[in-house]
């Protein structure tokens, strides 16, 4: 990557001019901070300039929505995502004017925290599942860089208990970064092994306190602070509405739990739900974790913190790949874009043609179809029989 779009990709994740210009430094190219500036001038980067008027517009439409709950730093690095230049200030003033109640309720909540400390990052590795809408045939995992608190990968799929499925997570963020990390961090259950044997299999050859089977911890999911702390964040950023709305449709009687009201689940939901879980992922990667207590944790935005720890003193534990991993996606399974089985699949799609029905892109376009769905079926098997 040239100079220039260097240059970009650091402005735009945020970092400040003298970390844009130590990672520069990094790479070779040694530039003043007044050339840096005429250089952001000329691309036309600046960070002064804002519009308000389409924050507010913004800012407005996110709390008719999965917004409804964010902070005033969650919703600024989500106007920062969306391409919206406003300063952090004025997004707290406009949430404080636009929903006085739910930032009262927000100030009224208190976490206290374990102390934690991680190396650098790709050091340890948190993994876990999230089984809050597993009743309803969707399950979530997730893993999370223990020093920058990067999520690594927040997928939904029809099963978080397929050891072969997880696995299938773990190598395809292997392979994308290119290494393994120093450590990988389960719970006790069977559904990890996968994993582990992948992480022991890829830090056989290396030295250390930390290698072959020193390379996977397990322990109780209690324990497994980092990724089961920031559930409650996912939680609350976009998950909540579609856990209530989930049980409203249980309550209702228009969920069952019976294999096809979860196929139609899997059908209908699933893909708006991979959306959100995409955007949280991203807005969490991209927004300014506030200084902690405990003073061995940096903060900052994560994806600097895992692109260039030397501004925190850190380093890369990134352990390079020196393998084929052929035999490893041997014992994995790589999950297809179809959401649900492949017959029911086909059923609900030509159902879908047949009534005129369009694929949801929102909660309310994906519950209508799911009624739908579930009303032309169910009355089609009732005159069969």
């Amino acid at each position: 990557m040239d100079r220039d779009n260097l240059i970009k990709v650091y402005f735009q994740m945020g970092m400040h001019y003298k970390g844009i210009l130590q990672s520069l430094a990094i790479q070779g190219i040694i530039i003043s901070e007044r050339h840096l500036y005429r250089l952001l001038r000329g691309m036309g980067l600046e960070r002064r300039s804002y519009d308000l008027d389409e924050a507010i517009d913004f800012i407005a439409e996110q709390l008719q929505g999965d917004g409804q709950d964010h902070g005033y730093r969650w919703m600024y690095t989500k106007c920062k995502q969306r391409g919206i230049r406003v300063r952090k200030e004025d997004v707290r003033i406009l949430l404080y004017l636009l929903d006085p109640v739910g930032c009262h309720v927000r100030q009224r909540r208190r976490l206290r925290r374990r102390q934690y400390f991680a190396k650098g990052p790709n050091y340890v590795w948190h993994i876990d599942s999230y089984d809050k809408l597993k009743p309803y045939g969707i399950c979530i995992n997730g893993c999370i860089d223990g020093f920058s608190r990067k999520i690594i990968w927040l997928r939904a799929a029809f099963t978080n208990s397929d050891p072969k499925v997880i696995g299938g997570y773990f190598l395809e963020a292997v392979e994308c970064i290119e290494g393994c990390p120093r450590i990988t961090r389960t719970d006790l259950g069977t559904e990890n092994v996968v994993v582990r044997d992948i992480q022991q299999y890829l830090r056989r050859n290396n030295e250390g306190d930390r290698a072959v089977e020193r390379s996977h911890i397990t322990g109780a999911s209690t324990a497994n602070q980092r990724i089961e702390s920031w559930w409650g964040l996912m939680r609350k950023e976009g998950i909540e509405q579609w856990i209530a709305m989930l049980s409203e449709l249980k309550d209702e009687g228009s969920f069952s739990g019976d294999l096809l009201d979860k196929a139609l689940s899997q059908f209908c939901f699933m893909p708006v739900i991979q959306e959100v879980l995409n955007d949280i992922k991203n807005v969490w990667n991209a927004h300014r974790i506030r200084p902690s207590k405990n003073q061995h944790v940096p903060c900052g935005i994560p994806n600097i913190m895992y692109m260039a720890p030397h501004l925190w003193d850190a380093e890369d534990f990134l352990v390079p790949l020196n393998d084929d991993l052929t035999i490893c996606k041997s014992s994995c399974t790589f999950l297809s874009p179809v959401p649900c089985e492949m017959d029911l699949f086909e059923l609900f799609t030509i159902t879908m043609q047949e009534s005129h029905l369009e694929f949801p892109s929102t909660m309310s376009q994906s519950l209508d179809l799911y009624l739908n769905l579930r009303e032309n079926i169910r009355s089609e098997l009732a005159e069969g029989v």
